[in-house]
C-alpha cells in the first residue's frame, strides 16, 4: 500500500496560472538619498505622483528625492493663506464701532428681558 501513495500538489504553495499574455503596468523607479548619504530606490506606477520624501526601508531615515541629474529636488512651496477665523469674517462685514453698537443693543435687550437696567445691580445674597 505504501508504494501506491497519491501524488499531488501542496495547496496554496504554487499557482497554476502562467504569466503568459500578462502585461504589467508601466512603472518608474525613483531614487532617494538620506542625510548620511545612502541612496535607495522605490518603484512607483508611471502615472503616480512621486512624493519628495520617503522613509528608507533599511535605516528608517527620511530620504529626499534625487532628480535625474543627481541633485536633490527642491520643493515648490506654495503660498499658504492663514486660516480665516469667524472674527476675521465678521470684521470683513462690519466695523468695530458697528459691532460695539450691536453689542450694546443686544445687551440692553437681554437686560430688559430679565427686568434689569444697566445701572441696577443684583442684590447680594444674605445667609
Amino acid at each position: 500500500m505504501a508504494d501506491r501513495s497519491l501524488r499531488g500538489m501542496r495547496l496554496g504553495s504554487q499557482s497554476l496560472q502562467s504569466e503568459e499574455g500578462v502585461e504589467f503596468s508601466p512603472r518608474k523607479k525613483s531614487v532617494y538619498r538620506t542625510v548620511d548619504g545612502t541612496t535607495f530606490e522605490v518603484t512607483f506606477s508611471a502615472d503616480a505622483e512621486v512624493p519628495e520624501t520617503w522613509e528608507s526601508p533599511r535605516s528608517g531615515l527620511e530620504g529626499r528625492l534625487v532628480g535625474d541629474d543627481g541633485v536633490l529636488v527642491q520643493s515648490e512651496v506654495a503660498e499658504v493663506k492663514p486660516a480665516r477665523t469667524h472674527w476675521d469674517m465678521l470684521l470683513e462685514r462690519r466695523t468695530r464701532p458697528e459691532l460695539e453698537e450691536l453689542l450694546e443693543e443686544r445687551l440692553a435687550l437681554l437686560r430688559a428681558r430679565r427686568g434689569e437696567t444697566k445701572t441696577t445691580k443684583k442684590p447680594a445674597k444674605t445667609a
